[in-house]
C-alpha cells in the first residue's frame, strides 16, 4: 500500500518505519517545542497525507518518549482529512521538557475501517460477559492500597 504524503514545511521528514514489519511509522517534529510541567503542546509534523479508501490513521505513542513521562494523546486521522498532522503531547512530569526538531514524537498506524450504521433497539442480545467492565475479570489481581 502506498500513501501520498505532502510536505508543508521544508524540514519535514516523511513517516518511516524503523523495521520493514513495524506496524507504526514514526512521525517527526518539524520544530523544537518546550512543554511546561503538567501541560500540553500541539507539535507540528509538517506533513499532510491522503489515506487510501476505507482506512484511517491512528496516532499512538512511542515507548521511547512515553517512558520519560511524556504522554502522546491518541488521535484519529480520517480518510478525508487533508490538514497537517499535529500531535498533542502532555508532559506528566514536574520538569520542563524540550522536544528537539527532527525527533521521533509518535507513530502512525494505518488500519482498515468499517462504516456501520447505528440502530436504536429496546434490548440487546445476551452475552457471556454481560455488563462487566473496569477489571471485572481480574478479581485475583486486585490492587491493594498499603498505608
Amino acid at each position: 500500500m502506498e500513501i501520498q504524503v505532502k510536505k508543508t514545511h521544508p524540514d519535514a521528514i516523511l513517516p518511516e518505519r524503523a523495521h520493514h514489519n513495524d506496524a507504526g511509522a514514526d512521525l517527526f517534529s518539524v520544530e523544537e517545542v518546550t512543554i511546561a510541567p503538567n501541560s500540553s503542546a500541539k507539535v507540528k509534523t509538517g506533513i499532510t497525507i491522503a489515506l487510501p479508501e476505507n482506512t484511517a490513521g491512528f496516532v499512538w505513542g512511542k515507548s521511547s518518549i512515553e517512558s520519560k513521562g511524556i504522554k502522546i494523546m491518541a488521535g484519529v486521522i480520517d480518510e478525508g482529512y487533508r490538514g497537517e498532522i499535529i500531535v498533542c503531547i502532555f508532559n506528566l512530569t514536574n520538569e520542563t521538557q524540550t522536544l528537539t526538531k527532527g525527533r521521533k514524537i509518535a507513530q502512525l498506524i494505518v488500519k482498515p475501517v468499517f462504516y456501520p450504521t447505528f440502530n436504536a433497539v429496546e434490548e440487546l442480545s445476551e452475552s457471556k460477559r454481560g455488563a462487566g467492565g473496569f477489571g471485572s475479570t481480574g478479581h485475583q489481581n486486585r490492587i491493594v492500597s498499603r498505608k
